[in-house]
């Protein structure tokens, strides 16, 4: 039997530069923790959540743009969405984003994709996950507002 043939491996150039910015570009002095931006934006509750997703799903697009698979793709959406949803909780999400890195767990996808022919498959499972990650997320928002709301004004929830 054959071998299927794959395209080329493209240049991840502004991708693996944006991935190890978001997630391991310093690191803590005397140790071999690193971290990104992710971390640091992270710090500020609800707001930096939304903006590591924001930038976590551009990297996502650009990496479909790059010829990734629906599988890929679909991997890449449940690392960010694991990533997003525990960073919603208060200091353990901030933990958590210490050591799960889901920029670089992207970009390594990405490269087996390219390099060893691996997760390939439909892109149903994209839309799927998308609408899905969309769906989730907002939800977490809006009762994260409903929350903050009814403790301002002293209701119980």
């Amino acid at each position: 039997m054959e071998q299927p043939q794959y395209p080329s491996q493209p240049d991840f150039g502004w991708l693996d530069t944006l991935s190890n910015l978001m997630d391991s570009r310093f690191r803590v002095p005397g140790t071999s923790i690193r971290f990104g931006l992710d971390f640091i934006i992270g710090l500020f509750p609800g707001v930096g959540d939304f903006a590591g997703l924001a930038i976590s799903g551009i990297l996502v697009i650009g990496m479909a743009r790059q010829g990734a698979s629906g599988r890929v793709v679909a991997k890449m959406l449940g690392n960010i969405l694991l990533d997003t949803l525990a960073g919603l909780i208060p200091v353990l999400g901030d933990l958590f984003d210490l050591s799960f890195k889901a920029n670089r767990r992207n970009i390594a996808l990405l490269r087996e994709h390219y390099q060893e022919g691996r997760h390939q498959g439909s892109a149903w499972s994209v839309l799927i996950g998308a609408a899905l990650l969309v769906l989730i997320v907002l939800s977490a928002f809006a009762w994260l507002a409903v929350w903050a709301v009814g403790s301002v004004l002293g209701y119980i929830f």
